[in-house]
């Protein structure tokens, strides 16, 4: 497990990099998990 922090912190790092996810202007949890999943699929598609 210890072996894919640095996988796991720099994936979190990308996805804080979006400002609603970082903020999290969206009240719900069901938005929020929402725009994760979006910005998850477009890093994944662009990379």
């Amino acid at each position: 497990l210890y072996k894919r922090r640095n996988v796991v912190e720099r994936c979190i790092g990308r996805l804080k990099q979006w400002r609603g996810i970082a903020t999290r202007y969206d009240k719900l949890a069901r938005n929020y998990r929402a725009a994760i999943v979006l910005v998850t699929a477009l890093f994944w598609i662009n990379t």
